[in-house]
């Protein structure tokens, strides 16, 4: 089995190499076996790895969730914990959807208040963001 270097690995995980070093530095990564002259030797299942990686955020698993899921994906793993991390996860993209729509509503409201048009002075878009109670006031609409 032909150990890649860490270029190599880069061009095969579409990953740059400073990030490959960012998650051997976070624990996402088993430390590379190196050659006499200290160069990162990888296995090539480390492409796979980096993958897992890659999809874990783009689900939106934080770097200690993700070290989490990589744990628990070894073979004497077990789908409890999996599932509850997961199922933790999506309450949290839940709440965050939530603040959003809440955001929109707010900003929403504010943009239709304004006319665009005339003196900064008076904009209700900077009254809000000036006065406390005006955005509290707007995250309601």
């Amino acid at each position: 089995m032909e150990r890649l270097t860490i270029g190599r690995l880069a061009k095969a995980a579409d990953i740059g190499v400073e990030t490959i070093r960012f998650y051997e530095r976070e624990g996402l990564l088993p430390e590379p076996e190196r050659t006499a002259s200290g160069y990162r030797q990888y296995a090539p299942d480390t492409v796979d790895r980096l993958d897992f990686i890659r999809r874990a955020k783009a689900l939106g698993f934080s770097l200690g969730e993700i070290r989490e899921l990589l744990g628990l994906a070894r073979a004497d793993g077990d789908r409890a914990g999996v599932k509850a991390l997961a199922e933790h996860k999506l309450a949290e993209i839940e709440r965050r959807i939530e603040e959003l729509r809440r955001m929109r509503a707010a900003l929403a409201g504010l943009t239709r208040q304004c006319s665009g048009h005339g003196p900064v002075e008076g904009c209700p878009i900077i009254e809000a963001l000036t006065h406390e109670d005006s955005a509290a006031d707007h995250d309601h609409e």
